[in-house]
């Protein structure tokens, strides 16, 4: 009876069901199902964020909400899709995820099918650096890692000026408003007036601020949700791993050399001189600051002192004042073999037209498009599996040998594209 509300002892806590989306990141994503359902959008637990620019499928947990209520949604949302329902005791949790299966068709390639095998070759024998990918710091002038730096200097008002200050580049109109508004008359209400929409980053610390006056920046900041202020410093975190590891292979190249540090279980241990022959470049890992953590025995692990150092932090001591900012620290593979790896080339005319079907087209039984064998566009279509927090970005960079970056790939699209 949907009428009442009564939720049977013996079924599960949670709703876990599947999403799959289009053009819409996963904190959107939620937040659009939040809206439809009336409930708040933290009783939603996922594993991971997945991209806008993408067609993507990811796991969902929701506290008590039923399948029935869910499935209804297919009828009314645009590009999104849910199904596969169960009732399980238990939410999702960031960091569970077993990995990621990415399809990614690279269009209108030039390389002769020699060059395509030799870097699809490369990629599945040798592998890739495992940088953590550009999306990672964010894509406006502001990158996250600044604000990460600042929470962990214990420097507020510098966060609070990081978050709110104009800045150069593309935004929303609403928000170059609110940011004005801000510089010129620090009041959180008159710049809360000028943003239509409450939710975003800015949104929260205004009314944080609102709430507990410009004294006490640390509890406005509190408002913005957890996951979403621990992305600041996890973003600092990953920018000193990006710079240590092009030292790192800078100074000894792709093979492991004593004083690195390699994983026997969860724990660390120095690569010895005399063990050195036992070991390759995919057994290394890379420390991320934090204070559980050792570091390598060679020059490598003084450059993260002399980092930390520049940046006014001391590498010995990562605790913070406040708990949640406190960084324990982990370790990081510096080469990533992608698994599954298949890769063919297409030929085709009409560059509007999709090269692969999606999951969705699969279920409701969409034919492949029909291609041309001389068509004059050629392009890659990729398949592989990586592990979590690894980024398909950088596995792409490494295929084609050039910047993957927003800003470089949107040039390319509109000379093209003229």
């Amino acid at each position: 009876d949907p009428r009442k509300h009564s939720w049977p002892k013996s079924r599960g806590s949670y709703c876990h069901f599947v999403l799959y989306k289009e053009n819409k990141d996963t904190m959107d994503a939620i937040n659009v199902l939040s809206k439809f359902l009336r409930v708040k959008p933290n009783i939603f637990s996922y594993m991971g964020t997945k991209d806008k620019r993408a067609i993507t499928v990811q796991e969902i947990a929701v506290l008590r909400i039923t399948a029935q209520r869910l499935a209804h949604l297919n009828k009314c949302l645009m590009n999104f899709k849910l199904g596969n329902f169960s009732y399980k005791n238990h939410p999702l949790k960031l960091g569970e995820l077993q990995g990621n299966h990415f399809t990614v068709v690279l269009r209108n390639i030039t390389g002769t099918d020699d060059q395509i095998e030799q870097a699809m070759h490369s990629l599945r024998e040798i592998g890739f650096i495992n940088y953590y990918g550009m999306q990672r710091f964010g894509t406006t002038a502001v990158p996250t890692y600044q604000i990460g730096r600042a929470i962990l200097q214990n420097n507020w008002n510098e966060v609070m000026d990081l978050i709110l200050k104009p800045r150069p580049g593309a935004e929303k109109g609403y928000l170059v408003k609110c940011r004005e508004e801000w510089a010129k008359t620090k009041d959180p209400a008159a710049a809360l007036k000028k943003l239509p929409v409450k939710r975003c980053v800015e949104g929260q610390l205004l009314r944080g601020l609102l709430k507990y006056g410009m004294k006490n920046i640390i509890s406005a900041f509190g408002i913005i949700p957890r996951n979403n202020r621990l992305m600041y410093i996890h973003s600092y975190q990953s920018y000193v791993w990006n710079n240590m590891v092009s030292k790192r292979i800078e100074e000894y190249g792709l093979r492991a050399v004593p004083g690195d540090l390699t994983l026997k279980g969860a724990t660390a241990v120095h690569i010895e001189e005399g063990d050195v022959d036992n070991y390759t470049i995919h057994d290394v890992v890379m420390p991320l600051p934090g204070f559980d953590v050792i570091y390598p025995k060679h020059k490598i692990g003084e450059a993260y002192k002399e980092m930390l150092v520049a940046d006014n932090l001391d590498i010995n001591n990562m605790r913070h004042k406040i708990r949640d900012y406190s960084l324990s620290g982990a370790y990081r593979k510096i080469i990533i073999r992608p698994q599954n790896v298949s890769w063919e080339v297409v030929a085709y005319n009409d560059p509007k037209i999709p090269l692969f079907t999606t999951d969705l087209d699969k279920l409701e039984g969409k034919p492949l498009p029909v291609l041309p064998t001389d068509g004059k566009f050629r392009a890659l279509k990729m398949e592989f599996s990586l592990p979590p927090s690894t980024y398909a970005t950088m596995a792409i960079r490494e295929v084609l040998k050039m910047d993957t970056s927003i800003k470089n790939q949107t040039q390319l699209n509109t000379t093209w594209l003229r």
